[in-house]
């Protein structure tokens, strides 16, 4: 049978229930047992019963759909970000659909928007930088429809939940003014992101506070081939630095390439942190050290905070700051580590041994 023969009275037989009880389970209806919900959606599935979401919403009834607006999902944060939104969604009954633009700007952002809410989504969340007036523009466009943004500034009075960028530089900088190192150099990510500069001012900021300026700033595009020719030019400058930040685990790990290929070991001469903690920046050679933002935490708050504007548009604006952590791993050491280190100078043995090997 093709799914558009199929009636919500066909559902009702196959599942041996009431017709108005597969109403309630798809208009996700209080006062539906777990039992009888789970047996009307396998009759569903069975029968191949698609509602008729557009007639629902022109009675007034939700699509029960959430769009999202996502930066280029070939990023680790963003791709994360979108399954833990899409996880939590899914456990509310909520269907995600997501437009994602490949480079950010308000252009593509407000095109993506438009197709969205021509899909009669019943909220947006909005996961790509923008700057105050560019969400505000947003906001205005969704017009009845809530928006949720999730990379603007904390200051901006909207309803966003971002990290604390500011706490993030912090500890990743006093992590490293701890182990005793002076000379910290500087990889951020994109200018016109409101998340790099944060982390970028928090960095300048936190070094300040110990009367310190970075040795070299240098700026990447989020990838990792970005920090890995990033940081052979920052190499190629002479400059003497002993630590380098970097404003996400992507081009960390770029740049933990173009440190080995240079023959800089981390963390005995060189000490990387990262930013994000992404699923594999445990399996880095070495494991790195990082700031934590929790996307899990994140794609739970943000769909949760969505749904309540849906269920209600008269809440209150509200901005929400998430907590960050330092994971420390293996790519931080005290700057001398290299010559009092047993265990550096092991390493390095081994790493030469594996570059003859390769000459042989």
């Amino acid at each position: 049978m093709k799914s558009k023969s199929i009636t919500l009275y066909d559902v009702a037989k196959y599942a041996n229930v009431s017709y108005q009880t597969v109403s309630r389970v798809i208009n996700q209806a209080e006062h539906v047992s777990d039992k009888t919900r789970r047996k009307v959606e396998a009759a569903m599935l069975a029968l191949n019963y698609v509602p008729n979401r557009v007639a629902q919403q022109l009675a007034g009834k939700l699509s029960h759909t959430i769009g999202l607006v996502t930066s280029n999902l070939s990023l680790h944060a963003p791709s994360q970000i979108a399954a833990a939104i899409k996880s939590q969604a899914s456990k509310l009954h909520f269907n995600v659909v997501m437009s994602m633009i490949e480079q950010p700007d308000v252009d593509a952002c407000k095109s993506a928007v438009n197709s969205l809410l021509s899909q009669r989504v019943d909220g947006l969340i909005v996961n790509i930088p923008l700057e105050d007036e560019h969400a505000q523009t947003i906001t205005e466009m969704c017009g009845n429809v809530p928006a949720l943004f999730l990379d603007v500034s904390s200051e901006l009075s909207t309803h966003s939940i971002t990290f604390d960028a500011t706490a993030g530089a912090s500890l990743a900088v006093e992590h490293l003014i701890h182990q005793g190192h002076q000379h910290i150099a500087l990889l951020g990510g994109p200018q016109n992101s409101v998340s790099a500069r944060l982390r970028l001012e928090g960095w300048q900021q936190a070094l300040a506070k110990h009367q310190l300026s970075p040795v070299a700033q240098l700026q990447g595009d989020w990838g990792s081939l970005s920090g890995y020719l990033q940081t052979l030019a920052l190499l190629s400058l002479g400059t003497t630095f002993t630590a380098l930040l970097v404003a996400n685990d992507q081009m960390a790990l770029g740049a933990l390439r173009a440190l080995n290929e240079s023959g800089l070991s981390v963390p005995g001469q060189i000490s990387v942190i990262g930013y994000d903690d992404t699923e594999d920046s445990a399996c880095f050679i070495p494991p790195l050290t990082t700031i934590k933002q929790d996307f899990k935490m994140l794609g739970n708050a943000s769909v949760d905070r969505l749904l309540a504007l849906i269920h209600d548009a008269e809440l209150p604006t509200k901005t929400t700051v998430l907590p960050v952590t330092l994971i420390e791993r293996k790519t931080t050491a005290a700057p001398e580590s290299y010559i009092t280190s047993p265990q550096a100078l092991a390493d390095a043995l081994a790493v030469l041994a594996r570059q003859v090997a390769r000459l042989k």
